[in-house]
């Protein structure tokens, strides 16, 4: 596919051409930057809502439900999980799109699976750039999920124009939510 037929094929949001176009950028391929040089005058109009938190706080389901809530306004939704790589073998169980089962054949909503590739914060290394190419696309919205971070992962909270903090029953006392990092950068906490 030619630069001009995948840019043209991903703003009229052809699933083919988003889900090419997400591999560029991703791999940083050749093109890469071509690509978002000529999709920059139509980023900005998605709404981008970052969720993060500990591993198994529910990012996942709280993801599920909200895209669920999305689509019932008849807005169009992608979502970008990011699982993280194993610093033994290099591999990603790329499995937080299991957990959505109920969403994940609906042609509102565009996944994608992310692995960290060693990069720290949460979120992938081209993350960002991802979420561009897909408000390119047309969506509306934009969830992305970080891997399960602790207190000091803040990446998320640079991207996103909501972050919601997903948090375990007992995650500590009052002066553990007093301490800083991720607790005062979230916008909703569930």
């Amino acid at each position: 596919m030619t630069h001009d037929a995948l840019v043209a094929g991903l703003l009229a949001g052809q699933v083919a051409a988003m889900a090419r176009a997400v591999s560029v950028v991703e791999n940083g391929r050749p093109g890469f930057e071509r690509l978002l040089a000529a999709i920059h005058p139509r980023i900005g109009r998605a709404r981008r809502i970052g969720l993060t938190g500990p591993p198994g706080a529910g990012k996942s389901t709280i993801t599920e439900r909200l895209v669920a809530a999305y689509r019932a306004q008849g807005l169009r939704v992608a979502v970008v999980a990011v699982d993280p790589t194993s610093p033994f073998t290099g591999g990603a169980l790329l499995g937080d799109r299991i957990r959505m089962e109920s969403i994940a054949l609906d042609p509102g909503v565009f996944i994608r699976s992310m692995a960290t590739r060693g990069s720290l914060g949460g979120l992938a290394t081209t993350t960002r750039e991802v979420c561009d190419v897909l408000d390119a696309a047309g969506f509306d919205r934009i969830l992305v999920e970080t891997v399960g971070v602790g207190q000091s992962e803040l990446d998320v909270t640079r991207m996103a124009d909501t972050t919601v903090l997903a948090l375990v029953p007992e995650s500590g006392d009052g002066i553990q939510a007093l301490k800083s990092g991720v607790m005062e950068a979230a916008d909703v906490f569930v």
